[in-house]
């Protein structure tokens, strides 16, 4: 083979290793930065890029995918002067390949250092009564503070957790007699509360009690007097009835009057809670001759009465004298 020959093979093998180094393939979830002579040239997205061979060089190949840094468990101490131990975990993304390639030396171990100072600060600063119950704030206060301190590096903090929080033994006992005492507190809060409401229920119980006791003595009263009221007008238009029988002569209804109170009044002297012994005659002929007394008697009073109607009407028949 001739020197024109091997220089053909070899300018060939040149073009073809030329090519090659202009191409790179970049992958998904990645961005590569170029260098010409040394110096940042551009950024290198997903999928093929072109380059100058021999000019310039793939300087940095950055994740650009939302990564999750793990922050070690560290001692923390809080206002009340409560030693705690903390740890963590921050998720971030690049944004800026660039700056995240050359604004800072090692990226993943200046965000770490960055959140545990910043945790220290902002726990630290807590209560530890605030800071077991308050996470979302801690939270808040922590993205807020590394989100400010990290921008000049091209990168986004998205979260930042804080996993666990664990106080000292000495002082998880005595978090726990606490709580002890404070649900033995609300028990006998609730206790006491229950008893309150049993009382209150049973006085309103006993006072619609005396209310439909005295609604029902009202009723009982009012039925009463309406009873003694129909009564009275029942006696009354007997009396009357009578009254008009005797007027018109008919001394029946009168025997059956004084026959019936007779007759009323010794079953009321039956009944009477105070008479323990009654006597009543063997004969019980006693009882209807008194009846016929008090007929007898009663015809007189009516013949009596009937005699003087009829005087007085002769007398209003007769003419007037002339005393004059």
């Amino acid at each position: 083979m001739s020197g024109l020959g091997l220089f053909a093979i070899a300018f060939v093998l040149f073009v073809i290793v030329t090519l090659l180094m202009g191409v790179r393939q970049v992958p998904q979830g990645y961005a590569y930065t170029v260098e010409r002579f040394g110096k940042y040239y551009k950024t290198l997205f997903p999928g093929l890029g072109i380059i100058m061979p021999w000019i310039d060089r793939i300087g940095r190949k950055i994740n650009v995918m939302e990564q999750v840094l793990d922050v070690p468990t560290q001692e923390v101490i809080t206002k009340d002067n409560a030693s705690v131990s903390v740890d963590g975990v921050l998720f971030f993304q690049v944004l800026d390949a660039a700056r995240a390639s050359y604004e800072v030396s090692n990226l993943e171990i200046a965000l770490l250092n960055l959140t545990m100072t910043n945790i220290r600060t902002v726990m630290g600063s807590m209560d530890l009564d605030q800071l077991l119950s308050h996470r979302d704030e801690i939270n808040n206060r922590l993205l807020s503070v590394i989100e400010q301190a990290a921008q000049p590096w091209g990168i986004k903090t998205n979260r930042v957790e804080i996993k666990d929080i664990v106080p000292p033994r000495d002082l998880v006992d005595s978090m726990a007699r606490q709580m002890k005492a404070e649900r033995e507190k609300r028990a006998s809060v609730l206790e006491a509360e229950g008893q309150r409401q049993a009382e209150i229920l049973r006085a309103e119980g006993r006072k619609q009690a005396v209310v439909l006791e005295a609604e029902g003595r009202k009723e009982a009263a009012f039925r009463d007097a309406e009873a003694r009221e129909r009564q009275a007008l029942a006696e009354a238009e007997a009396t009357r009835s009578v009254s008009e029988a005797i007027a018109k002569g008919d001394i029946a209804a009168l025997n059956y009057f004084i026959a019936e109170k007779y007759v009323r009044a010794i079953d009321a002297l039956a009944h009477s809670t105070n008479q323990k012994t009654f006597l009543m005659p063997m004969d019980m002929a006693g009882i209807a001759g008194t009846l016929a007394g008090i007929t007898e008697l009663t015809r007189e009073a009516a013949s009596a009465h009937s005699s003087a109607g009829g005087e007085a009407r002769r007398g209003s028949s007769l003419p007037p004298t002339n005393r004059g």
